[in-house]
C-alpha cells in the first residue's frame, strides 16, 4: 500500500487579488479598489488542498522563499493539516497579482520568481515518490526530472496545463510526458480539439481534459476518437470568483478516476468541485468536501 494517494509537486505561492470593474486599465493614473488581500494560492496549492479537503491522502513538495509569504504558506498548511515538505529558494516565494471584474473572471499577472533550470534534488524528491500512487505535476519547470523516476516505478500522472496555446515548448514538455492532461481552451479558443488530439498522438496520455468557463468541458479518450462536450453545474449560488476553478475541476476528476469511476462521471464531478470553488471570494479559500461532492454528483446525474 503507498502511503500517499497523490504526490503534487510544484506549484505554492501567495496571491493578491486585486477587484476591479473590469478587465482593463482606467483611462485614468489611478482608480480605488476594494480592499487588496493576499491569498495561499496557486496551481498545486489548489490541487494539494482540494485533494486534502476530499479526504485523500496527500503530500505536497515545493521550494519556499525564507520570507514573509513563504511564512505564511507555512501557517496556512499547518492550520488546515497539510503534509508539505520543502526546501529553501533563494529567489524567494513565487506571487501572483490577480485582477478579478464584478462577474468573477480574473486575469493573473505571475511573476514567475523561480530562476530557470532550478530543480528540485532527486535526494529530496525520491522517498516521498516512492510512496505515492499518483504523482500531480505542475508546470512551474521545477520538476521536470521527475518524469523518469515516475515512469521507471510505473507511478501514474497528471499534469494542469492552463491556458496552453498548443505550441509552447515548456508545456509540451509536460503534456507528452503525463497520463491525464488538463488545459484551459483559453489559449486555444477554436483550436481545442485539435490541440487536445495532438496530445493523445504525440504523448502517452489515457485522455485528456479541456475547460472552457463558463461553457463547460471537452473530454478526448484513447477509446473514444470524438471530442465530447459536458455542460457546466448550477453551484446553486451567485458565482464571485473565478480564481482556482480550475484547479477545483482536477480535484474533483481526480478523487472520481482513483474511486474508478468512468471518465464522464469524474468530468461531472470536476464540474461541481470547479463550480464550488466559485461561490466563494478569493483563491483556494473553500474546497468542497468528499460527502458534498458525492451529493451533487448524484444529483445532476439523477
Amino acid at each position: 500500500m503507498s502511503e500517499y494517494d497523490i504526490l503534487v509537486v510544484g506549484g505554492a505561492g501567495v496571491d493578491t487579488i486585486v477587484r476591479v470593474d473590469r478587465l482593463e486599465i482606467p483611462d485614468a493614473d489611478s482608480v480605488y479598489v476594494p480592499p487588496v488581500i493576499d491569498y495561499v494560492g496557486h496551481t498545486g496549492n489548489g490541487v494539494a488542498l482540494g485533494c486534502h479537503t476530499l479526504g485523500l491522502r496527500t503530500k505536497f513538495i515545493d521550494f519556499l522563499g525564507e520570507d514573509p509569504q513563504g511564512a505564511m504558506i507555512l501557517e496556512a498548511y499547518g492550520r488546515r493539516g497539510l503534509d508539505f515538505s520543502h526546501l529553501l529558494s533563494p529567489a524567494g516565494t513565487p506571487r501572483g497579482i490577480n485582477l478579478v471584474d464584478a462577474d468573477g473572471l480574473r486575469f493573473s499577472f505571475y511573476d514567475g520568481r523561480h530562476p530557470a533550470g532550478l530543480q528540485l534534488p532527486r535526494a529530496f524528491y525520491l522517498p516521498f515518490l516512492e510512496q505515492a500512487a499518483h504523482v500531480h505535476l505542475s508546470i512551474t519547470g521545477i520538476n521536470r526530472e521527475l518524469y523518469q523516476d515516475i515512469h521507471r516505478l510505473g507511478l501514474s500522472c497528471s499534469t494542469d496545463l492552463h491556458a496552453w496555446d498548443g505550441e509552447d515548448e515548456h508545456h509540451r514538455f509536460y503534456a507528452l510526458r503525463s497520463d491525464l492532461v488538463f488545459l484551459s481552451v483559453a489559449g486555444c479558443r477554436g483550436r481545442h480539439e485539435e490541440v487536445m488530439r495532438s496530445v493523445l498522438a504525440e504523448g502517452r496520455a489515457r485522455l485528456v481534459a479541456a475547460t472552457a468557463g463558463g461553457e463547460g468541458s471537452y473530454l478526448l479518450t484513447r477509446e473514444d476518437d470524438t471530442v465530447r462536450h459536458f455542460p457546466t453545474v448550477d453551484p446553486g449560488q451567485p458565482v464571485v470568483d473565478s480564481n482556482g476553478a480550475g484547479d477545483a475541476f482536477v480535484t474533483g476528476f481526480l478523487s472520481s478516476w482513483f474511486a474508478g469511476r468512468p471518465a464522464e462521471e469524474c468530468m461531472l464531478a470536476g464540474a461541481v468541485a470547479g463550480a464550488f470553488a466559485c461561490t466563494s471570494a478569493g483563491t483556494h479559500t473553500d474546497f468542497i468536501g468528499a460527502g458534498q461532492l458525492a451529493a451533487q454528483v448524484a444529483a445532476h446525474r439523477s
